[in-house]
């Protein structure tokens, strides 16, 4: 139960901050969001480990981790720029519904085996996120909803990928210090290409604070979601993690007023039925 609470969190916490970062990207640059909110929690983590009595890991052991947070990264960009210009209640199901396939999918080829009600929740649950994409939607603001659900395509890998990747690190590392390790080559690899590329930065003060709030979301699912895998499942953790469109789909219907096809207000009760499905597994 402690696993499936914390997947549950880490979802919460990934969907509120994707409905953050998605509508920062509509009024800002794609690299301002980034560069606050990634910055912001990779010294959360890094205050984290240094307050702690946290057991330091090899580069072996951390290995995983390093490209998880590479992979997360990639995935964020994705998704945060698909949510700028896509339906969020359309887009945010598509990048789970393949991020949680890629570790489901790992999990039981290296001989995991859930119970049966666990199994049968994990199918529901991608039925219900899969319902979501049957409506395209319109774009939100500027570029094609192709090039959203191309971008949304590119997440879902990114996320399977850290899924995949913090569940092998804590096998060998300290739960935090393997996020200490993700968040790090995260934040190097972004300071690199913002440093190549050199994008416009155009947040102001106030926005500080929003951005930083994201940061702070992301790396609690994180660290939710890494604790779960130690604790639990992989297949298990990652599915309940991946229903995080739950929370960006209500808060895009309530806040910014989307209008949910009738099939994708089903896919989120069917999603919602997977999950206590998983629980009671």
């Amino acid at each position: 139960m402690v696993a499936v609470a914390l997947g549950f969190s880490a979802a919460l916490c990934w969907g509120l901050a994707d409905f953050l970062g998605g509508i920062s990207a509509r009024r800002l640059t794609l690299a301002a969001v980034l560069l606050v909110s990634q910055l912001t929690a990779l010294a959360a983590i890094a205050l984290v480990v240094s307050a702690g009595s946290v057991e330091t890991a090899s580069l072996g052991d951390v290995a995983p981790a390093i490209g998880a947070g590479i992979c997360q990264l990639f995935g964020i960009a994705a998704l945060y720029r698909a949510l700028a210009i896509g339906t969020m209640g359309v887009i945010s199901p598509i990048s789970a519904s393949g991020a949680a396939a890629v570790p489901v999918i790992v999990g039981l080829a290296t001989g995991e085996r859930p119970g049966g009600l666990a199994f049968a929740g994990m199918a529901v649950a991608f039925v219900g996120v899969l319902l979501a994409t049957r409506s395209a939607g319109d774009s939100g603001s500027g570029g094609s909803p192709r090039q959203a659900l191309i971008l949304s395509a590119v997440a879902a890998a990114g996320f399977g990928g850290f899924f995949v990747g913090m569940d092998a690190a804590v096998d060998d590392a300290d739960p935090f210090w393997a996020l200490f390790a993700a968040r790090a080559s995260a934040g190097v690899v972004l300071v690199t290409v913002l440093l190549f590329l050199r994008p416009r930065i155009d947040a102001a003060a106030a926005d500080l604070p929003a951005l930083a709030l994201i940061g702070l979301l992301d790396v609690s699912a994180n660290a939710c979601f890494t604790l779960g895998t130690e604790t639990g499942l992989l297949s298990v953790v990652a599915v309940l993690a991946s229903l995080y469109p739950v929370a960006t789909v209500v808060l895009a219907r309530a806040v910014l007023g989307e209008r949910l096809a009738r099939v994708q207000g089903v896919g989120v009760g069917i999603a919602l039925a997977g999950v206590a499905l998983i629980a009671a597994g």
